[in-house]
């Protein structure tokens, strides 16, 4: 068994070794060596050519977001950051995804124990980084997204006769997800006629942070989810942390948001639970989207939503950082349109009629 070498970059010693010791409780994982700041990062990547590179974004000297670019730049190994649970440390992550990380792992205060919670995280994101051509493919989607963002500037400007009678959108996503978005969001005009209803798996404190940086980067606004908030088309409503979105209709037809924890799920707010919520209210005019990540939410809730007569678009291998949810929604028949990330938007846009 060929086993995946990994540089830890922490300044913290307590952080390394905690790492370490998270990492080699898998066989497949191994800790190839350990840096304690931004050139030393750089160094050992150099020399030690790790296939999965853990990079703490706050270090003395050279900090981690100016190592991962020149990591990035060399095309060493992909880098998974670790981020605090702050404020702070979510608008750095952000920074960084945008900047080519594969992805982020939060931590606390640095302790075994308090690293426990994401043991299996960091071991499966290693490993999803770990993947053949993973590097090429980040690589390849930035070129991508770059020829396409100027061909699709164009599509925000122009007009589509007809309306198809799709009156929603429900989107979910998660590994890769805050770069990966902004394949999408950015090219939705602020005149889409239709709700767009996004469940990304991520940490609580770390959505306020993202719901400001979508509505700074997109023509439609983007709010956080919160009960009650009563639905309005040309708007994002972006999924709380620890909570589930679902709508309900009233007497009056007015369609509202609540924020319920039940029923107790493995994610916290589920992309299934949320779009099969807006099926229900939707119907066969719902639209479902469902982009990168590990696992199968959200698969079952896109069969649901193509056989009631929705349309189901999914990211495809092409793109997708993890190709998890959506090749399980493919595999499942959930999926009738199966397209890169960089023409998702397209697809939105012709089906709402704009």
């Amino acid at each position: 068994m060929t086993q995946i070498k990994v540089l830890v970059c922490d300044d913290s010693a307590l952080m390394r070794r905690s790492l370490k010791k998270i990492i080699e409780s898998d066989p497949r994982l191994i800790v190839a060596g350990t840096a304690r700041d931004g050139q030393d990062s750089v160094n050992k990547a150099r020399e030690l050519q790790p296939d999965v590179i853990t990079m703490d974004v706050h270090m003395p000297g050279m900090d981690g977001i100016t190592a991962l670019q020149i990591i990035q730049n060399e095309q060493i190994a992909p880098v998974i950051m670790i981020s605090y649970y702050t404020q702070e440390g979510a608008e750095v992550t952000f920074e960084a995804m945008a900047l080519g990380a594969f992805d982020y792992v939060p931590k606390f205060d640095g302790t075994i124990s308090d690293l426990g919670p994401v043991k299996l995280e960091i071991i499966e994101k290693i490993k999803a980084a770990a993947k053949p051509g993973m590097l090429q493919k980040l690589s390849r989607n930035r070129l991508a997204r770059n020829q396409e963002s100027r061909e699709q500037q164009s599509t925000l400007t122009k007009k589509r006769p007809g309306s198809t009678g799709y009156k929603a959108v429900v989107m979910g996503i998660s590994t890769g997800g805050p770069k990966t978005l902004f394949d999408v969001l950015p090219y939705l005009p602020g005149s889409l006629p239709v709700p767009v209803f996004l469940v990304q798996h991520m940490p609580a404190q770390f959505i306020t942070t993202f719901a400001r940086r979508i509505n700074d980067n997109c023509h439609m606004r983007c709010v956080e989810a919160e009960a009650g908030t009563a639905v309005e088309p040309g708007t994002i409503y972006l999924a709380k942390g620890d909570h589930h979105m679902v709508l309900y209709q009233r007497s009056t037809n007015k369609i509202m948001i609540r924020t319920p924890v039940k029923p107790e799920h493995t994610f916290m707010p589920s992309i299934d639970i949320t779009m099969q919520s807006v099926l229900q209210v939707f119907g066969r005019h719902t639209i479902g989207v469902l982009m990168t990540g590990m696992g199968s939410d959200g698969a079952r809730a896109m069969v649901s939503i193509r056989k009631a007569g929705g349309l189901t678009i999914a990211e495809s291998e092409e793109s997708a950082i993890v190709f998890g949810m959506p090749a399980e929604a493919i595999q499942r028949g959930g999926a009738e349109i199966i397209v890169p990330s960089w023409e998702i938007a397209d697809q939105i846009i012709k089906a709402a009629g704009v």
